[in-house]
């Protein structure tokens, strides 16, 4: 059977992640992402009133023309993880293609708010639920499964396509942890069960972000003992204390709220995308949030809540908030512009729960969100986190554990890529031989 892999978005860049891979006449589609910064760095860009070919100019969805050239169907479009960089382009290139969009049920969810808020296209593609350890058919010869892992949102998989020729195995995002905060740890023993299944693996496509860092990623429940930590060592302010997380990122949400209670604090949760994935997260039964925590995403919502607390007194309520990027128009950001009723005094603690993304759109806004909050008196806590990313002991575990017969680099540039290599080649890989650099827009011919 000819196999053949198109990496369309997310081989020169971290963003707009998009790979095809053919097995005969069947074609699987993974991810249809954004690259956020490319919109970040435009005023008042509003992506959903946008025409494809506008954004794909922009550099911010990928561009899909390379797909006429692969001779088959689309069977499925697979987005791993909800994050916008794997799911933020379906709403603008889905209904190009006659396939269902297949992916995990929180995943499924977001990616059906994502059509809903599109007002551009009309995208109808049915939208299938499959849960990890759970296969499907791709046309008579293949199967795809969903092997779980853990990453900054719940919910991941990393989906293998199991052919005459052996496995594909789209590596795309995870860590690798064993004690996760709110889900199952991930599930290594499936990974060696299919490099040692059948035909093996094929191919690995891997994802290089952290590939250069030593050691090994540390777990979630690293960063929520970090997080406690921090928590206990102000519970005796008696001002304003603000918290910022990823809003995708429940397990972290989950920590912040729970740990609030235990200083004496309200938790309250504001901003969109923050009402947006902790809402949908509830709704599913991932989580069991308090009956009484507030979610709030409208503005005047949000502005209301500060007023009240302003009136009632910020030493009884931690704000969780958007805005840890220093995204423009972000909760966290309006407060450091002083444009929201919470008025900021010497003194207050603001606790960033994230890691700045390392690309200079977003180190630009972090930096001057930071000079704003310092401006009217705030000390700020950052770094409490953990990556969602494999670093160099993962990637030899998965490696040791697929056994791979060729490697795809990939959520990465070339540069980004030369970690990765060489520790690959450390491995007994070879660059043009099994290790196959690529950019946006080729196509790999694995079995002729």
């Amino acid at each position: 059977m000819e196999i053949e892999i198109a990496t369309i978005g997310g081989y020169e860049e971290v963003g707009r992640q998009m790979t095809a891979v053919r097995a005969g006449d069947d074609i699987v589609i993974f991810d249809m992402g954004l690259n956020l910064s490319q919109v970040l760095i435009h005023d008042n860009v509003e992506t959903e009133k946008m025409h494809s070919l506008d954004l794909i100019d922009m550099g911010a969805i990928p561009d899909d023309r390379v797909m006429s050239e692969l001779e088959g169907d689309v069977q499925a479009i697979v987005p791993t993880h909800g994050h916008l960089d794997h799911i933020g382009a379906i709403s603008k290139l889905a209904h190009r293609y006659d396939a269902p969009v297949v992916a995990t049920p929180f995943t499924i969810e977001l990616v059906k708010q994502q059509l809903q808020g599109e007002s551009k296209f009309n995208v109808d593609n049915d939208l299938k639920k499959m849960s990890a350890g759970e296969t499907m058919s791709i046309g008579d010869r293949c199967e795809m499964e969903f092997v779980h892992v853990t990453h900054s949102i719940i919910d991941a998989i990393n989906p293998v396509l199991h052919t005459p020729e052996g496995a594909i195995v789209y590596g795309l995002d995870k860590r690798m942890d064993h004690s996760p905060v709110v889900e199952d740890p991930i599930d290594m023993e499936r990974f060696r069960e299919i490099g040692r299944e059948g035909e093996g693996v094929l191919c690995y496509i891997e994802d290089c972000t952290n590939a250069g860092r030593k050691g090994r990623t540390p777990s979630e429940s690293v960063a929520r003992r970090h997080l406690q930590d921090v928590m206990q060592s102000v519970e005796d302010y008696d001002g304003g204390i603000v918290a910022t997380t990823f809003s995708s990122h429940i397990s972290r949400v989950t920590s912040l709220v729970e740990f609030a209670r235990d200083i004496g604090r309200q938790p309250v949760l504001l901003g969109r995308s923050m009402e947006k994935y902790s809402g949908t997260a509830e709704r599913l039964n991932y989580v069991d949030f308090p009956d009484d925590l507030g979610m709030y995403g409208h503005r005047k919502s949000v502005d209301r809540t500060f007023k009240r607390i302003m009136k009632e007194g910020k030493e009884d309520y931690l704000p969780i908030v958007t805005g840890h990027q220093g995204e423009p128009r972000a909760m966290l950001t309006r407060m450091g512009r002083g444009e929201t009723p919470y008025e900021l005094d010497d003194g207050d603690k603001v606790i960033f729960s994230a890691r700045v993304i390392p690309e200079p759109t977003n180190e630009g806004q972090r930096y001057q969100s930071e000079r704003l909050l310092k401006m009217q008196g705030a000390r700020i806590y950052d770094d409490i986190h953990v990556s969602g990313h494999l670093r160099e002991e993962g990637h030899y575990q998965m490696l040791d554990a697929l056994q791979p017969q060729h490697l795809i680099p990939a959520h990465q540039d070339l540069k980004g890529f030369a970690p990765y290599v060489s520790l690959a080649k450390g491995m007994g890989y070879e660059v043009d031989r099994d290790i196959h650099l690529t950019q946006n827009g080729n196509t790999i011919q694995l079995v002729e």
